[in-house]
């Protein structure tokens, strides 16, 4: 009888670890998903907590942390206004509004000539898809032109300044 007990307890005693086992298994994938969606989610920010971090110890730029955009308006007052709406939702550092360009540009299967005026929008890398859909929702063109270029060298004091002029995501 007793043989049949202690059979028993230890039975009981391994479906008891092995329950533990798989519960502790359970909690670690659980928190280890969380961590992961926690993660993602706060990419943008971590991402510029990151790069100030990585400024301020060893003295130099990340590349790609700002970018340049070229936006081409049809006038100077389209540019301007444009460019102000950027600059009041804190999506640019600064904005250069140029005279008019020669463009060339194919249209409907045809060359096309027209004198256009040329934005460059300094921003942060991070705010790219921001600008660009703020600028499709108010230009004037049905498909603006929007192009961006990542800033892979400059002055450090201007690239701290643009971190201080826009805010962090």
């Amino acid at each position: 009888m007793t043989f049949v007990a202690t059979n028993r307890m230890e039975w009981l005693l391994r479906r008891v670890k092995e329950a533990v086992f798989l519960s502790a298994c359970r909690s670690v994938l659980l928190m280890s998903c969380l961590l992961s969606v926690l993660s993602v989610s706060m990419y943008p920010g971590l991402w510029s907590i990151g790069v100030q971090l990585h400024s301020a110890l060893t003295g130099s730029y990340v590349p790609g942390h700002h970018s340049v955009l070229l936006i081409n308006s049809p006038t100077e007052e389209a540019a301007k206004d444009i460019g102000r709406a950027i600059m009041e939702r804190r999506l640019a550092a600064s904005i250069n509004i140029l005279s008019r360009t020669s463009t060339m540009y194919y249209w409907k299967g045809e060359i096309q000539d027209a004198s256009e005026v040329l934005m460059l929008v300094k921003t942060k890398t991070s705010r790219i898809q921001q600008v660009v859909d703020f600028v499709r929702s108010l230009h004037p063109y049905a498909n603006p032109e929007v192009l961006s270029f990542p800033v892979e060298d400059g002055s450090l004091a201007y690239m701290k300044w643009m971190d201080e002029a826009i805010p962090d995501d």
